[in-house]
């Protein structure tokens, strides 16, 4: 298939798995933290339109709660299947990771989520607002130990090997490795974006026919606001991870920056906006560079340089062109969304951030902005990481589970064709329970009264908004 063997088409199995779950993940991080916004501010304010927010965005998170659960078990299993060479050397730390993850994660997730869903009126409005919070809570801590041992396998700390095995000698410097930290902020910030962008897009369709709809109206303002605040975050976290990089993946960073050779006789190091990376020749072909910008944001100073390609062995790079062109594809969409938030600020300060039907069209079609940036940021960082599965000890190719190529192109098959039909199901479900208007999901007066004395709503999931609305 493409020239590619065996341990490729491991690679690959387990990589569109992971890229597939991933949308789901960065979904509920965000949609759980924004439902526990939603509800304390219903609390707090007894504003209707909160709750009418809340129950709009609850299915939603419900459907994408499960469909996760579903292929992050898919994934798991493939650690066994797919890399049981990784898994019989380095279980013993990355197994008992994702263990840390399904006990103190899953289950706080699952046990709550009931409560969530259907416990509203049967429980009082604060456990079930701490319902809320803690199934929010139950998605960062997944997050949190998915990250400890992906970052392990990426900066390994705090292991020594016994009879060739990966054992724990540390667990904090295994939990808490040199870039656990930046990681797992990186991915939570750009949950947050991916999940924001999708309320905004949802939000301006519906302020596109309808610009009166006050619940799309706070839906798309809030997200803007959300925006506002996460995206400058997300620039300097960024920084700070490709800091990171630099210090303990260097070839990584240097495959990123599509650099290959120090030139001593050039002042500081450009950064290449555009070119297409050769391998074989090990040079930049049709470049466009940015002189001294490189060294700026690299070494924060104008002469600085760094490692380039040239300084590994060939056996130990990367695929420097998609390595380089996934980081640029999240680099880029990230000044496009400055761009629009910077737009937003401008519009709202005018008054005219729902009336102008060029900027919606603008937010309508920014929806899979953010989850296609964390997908690249994914490539990105799995790629780039080649050809180690643990960086600098243990070759990916050491790892996988031997099967032959027949196999795997079977198993890719048939694993694709699930997927291709669960993603085509849930677009045309979410795209479905969307055409509700946001205005419908608000309460009248004597439901939200209800709810605050702990009553089941009469219409859960349907409320539509009366007259004096």
């Amino acid at each position: 298939m493409l020239g590619l063997d065996a341990v490729d088409l491991a690679r690959l199995q387990f990589g569109t798995t992971l890229m597939f779950h991933i949308i789901f993940l960065a979904l509920s991080i965000g949609l759980s933290t924004y439902l526990a916004f939603a509800e304390a501010m219903w609390l707090k304010t007894g504003n209707r339109i909160y709750y009418g927010i809340y129950h709009y965005w609850t299915p939603h998170f419900a459907v994408n709660y499960g469909a996760g659960a579903v292929s992050g078990v898919i994934m798991a299993f493939e650690f066994g299947t797919n890399w049981s060479g990784f898994s019989a050397k380095a279980g013993g730390i990355s197994g008992v990771l994702l263990t840390y993850e399904v006990i103190t994660a899953f289950f706080l997730e699952a046990g709550f989520f009931g409560i969530m869903i259907f416990g509203e009126g049967r429980v009082g409005p604060k456990l079930h607002f701490f319902s809320t919070c803690m199934v929010a809570l139950g998605a960062y801590l997944s997050t949190f130990w998915i990250l400890s041992s992906n970052s392990w396998m990426q900066t390994p700390t705090g292991y020594a090997i016994q009879e060739g095995n990966f054992v724990p000698v540390n667990w904090w410097h295994v939990i808490f490795n040199p870039s656990q930290p930046y990681r797992f902020v990186h991915m939570s910030l750009a949950a947050l974006i991916a999940t924001a962008f999708v309320v905004a897009s949802v939000a301006a369709w519906h302020l596109y026919k309808n610009r009166r709809d006050v619940v799309a109206r706070k839906m798309f303002s809030a997200a803007l606001w959300m925006l506002s605040v996460v995206v400058p975050l997300q620039i300097f976290a960024g920084d700070m991870h490709g800091l990171n990089t630099l210090h303990h993946q260097p070839a990584k960073l240097a495959a990123m920056e599509g650099h290959w050779e120090v030139e001593p006789e050039r002042a500081g190091m450009p950064m290449t906006a555009f070119a297409w990376p050769d391998m074989e020749k090990e040079k930049n072909l049709f470049a466009l560079d940015i002189p001294y910008l490189s060294s700026l944001y690299l070494t924060h100073s104008l002469t600085g340089k760094v490692q380039g390609l040239k300084q590994f062995p060939p056996n130990e790079r990367p695929n420097v062109p998609l390595v380089f062109w996934s980081f640029r594809l999240m680099v880029y969409l990230g000044f496009a969304m400055a761009a629009l938030i910077a737009i937003s600020l401008w519009l709202r300060w005018r008054k005219q951030l729902y009336e102008t039907r060029w900027f919606l069209v603008l937010m309508i079609a920014s929806m899979p902005v953010g989850l296609t940036a964390i997908e690249a940021g994914w490539i990105t960082t799995e790629v780039g990481r080649q050809p180690w599965v643990i960086y600098g000890l243990m070759r990916t190719a050491n790892g996988d589970s031997g099967f032959d190529v027949p196999t795997l192109l079977t198993s890719i098959a048939g694993l694709w064709s699930i997927y291709t039909l669960i993603f085509v199901l849930g677009a045309v479900l979410f795209f479905k329970m969307v055409k509700k208007a946001p205005a419908e999901a608000m309460p009248t007066d004597e439901d939200t009264e209800e709810a605050k004395q702990g009553k089941p709503p009469k219409r859960p999931f349907s409320h539509r908004v009366d007259d004096k609305s």
